[in-house]
C-alpha cells in the first residue's frame, strides 16, 4: 500500500506542471512545492521531483530562447518597410508573405515545443505512476 502511495504521489508531482496553463509560471512553482513536501519521504519521490522540476526549468528556457530568437526577426521585418527614414509620415508596416511565412514558422515550432511538453508530461506521469524511473530527454541538471 505504501508503494502505491508514493507513485501516486509522483504522478502528482508531475502532472501538476499543467499548472503552469493557469497562472505564470505555475509549471515551476507547482512541482516545486510538491517536491519539497514529499522529498523527505522517499528516495524515488526526490528523484522524481528533482526531474519534474528540471525538466521545467530547462523547457521554460528553451521557450525564452526561441522567443529571443524570433525577435530580431519581428524588428528586422518592422525596419525594412521604412520608405524614407527622414520622414516618418510614410511609414508603412505592410503584412508581407515574408513575415507571414516567418511568423508561420515561429508559430509552428512553439505550437509542437508545446505538444511535445505536454506529451512529455503525459508519459512521465504514467510512468510514475507505475512506480518506473522515468528520465525526460533534454533537460538540464539545475538540481542535482
Amino acid at each position: 500500500m505504501k508503494q502505491n502511495k508514493e507513485n501516486t504521489n509522483a504522478f502528482l508531482i508531475h502532472i501538476s506542471a499543467f499548472a503552469g496553463f493557469i497562472f505564470p509560471f505555475g509549471n515551476i512553482i507547482t512541482p516545486l512545492i510538491a517536491w519539497q513536501t514529499l522529498k523527505d519521504r522517499s528516495n524515488f519521490l526526490d528523484e522524481q521531483g528533482k526531474e519534474a522540476i528540471n525538466f521545467n526549468i530547462s523547457y521554460s528556457l528553451y521557450i525564452f530562447i526561441l522567443t529571443l530568437s524570433f525577435i530580431p526577426l519581428f524588428v528586422g521585418s518592422i525596419f525594412r518597410n521604412f520608405n524614407n527614414f527622414n520622414n516618418f509620415n510614410q511609414v508603412s508596416i505592410n503584412f508581407d508573405s515574408h513575415n507571414f511565412f516567418g511568423f508561420m514558422g515561429f508559430a509552428s515550432l512553439a505550437g509542437i515545443v508545446g505538444v511535445i511538453k505536454i506529451a512529455l508530461i503525459i508519459i512521465a506521469s504514467l510512468k510514475a505512476k507505475e512506480g518506473e524511473n522515468y528520465k525526460y530527454p533534454f533537460t538540464i541538471k539545475f538540481i542535482k
